[in-house]
């Protein structure tokens, strides 16, 4: 269970997922926190901006948590992100080996954790986190829903 309270970190993957629809990008945020819930790093989505479709927030928090922490895994921290991962991106949680996943809003179509792939109910999951689903749902909800509607 967590040992600290992560609606911090959420409010600042918030914050970074606002920064990604200024900027044009698919309003998603991520933080990933230390084991004793300190902010390794915070990202946001930059696949528009560096014409790379793995860009997404909660891998750019990873890799940046990573080398921070000097180790290719990040054993014991946990990812706070405002979007249900996708397929890739909870495959790239399971490589990491994060303790625990947060997440805001649910995904229906793109999800890859409570949707579509499942990726930590397959048997070829290497690690499955804590997952902890729907912190703050309605209000990144209403975000994404707000960008897609100015894109039209």
């Amino acid at each position: 269970m967590i040992k600290f309270d992560t609606s911090h970190a959420m409010e600042k993957a918030f914050k970074a997922a606002q920064e990604a629809a200024l900027k044009g990008e698919v309003p998603v945020g991520a933080v990933v926190l230390s084991p004793d819930g300190e902010t390794l790093s915070i990202a946001h989505n930059r696949v528009e901006e560096t014409y790379d479709a793995s860009a997404h927030a909660e891998l750019l928090a990873m890799r940046l948590a990573a080398q921070k922490v000097g180790s290719p895994r990040l054993v014991g921290c946990t990812v706070v992100v405002t979007l249900e991962p996708c397929a890739m991106c909870a495959a790239a949680i399971s490589h990491f080996r994060c303790e625990r996943l947060v997440f805001g809003a649910y995904d229906p179509k793109g999800g890859g954790v409570e949707h579509g792939a499942r990726v930590f109910e397959k048997r070829s999951c290497f690690h499955k986190p804590e997952i902890i689903g729907g912190v703050r749902g309605r209000e990144i909800s209403q975000l994404l829903k707000g960008f897609f509607q100015q894109l039209r």
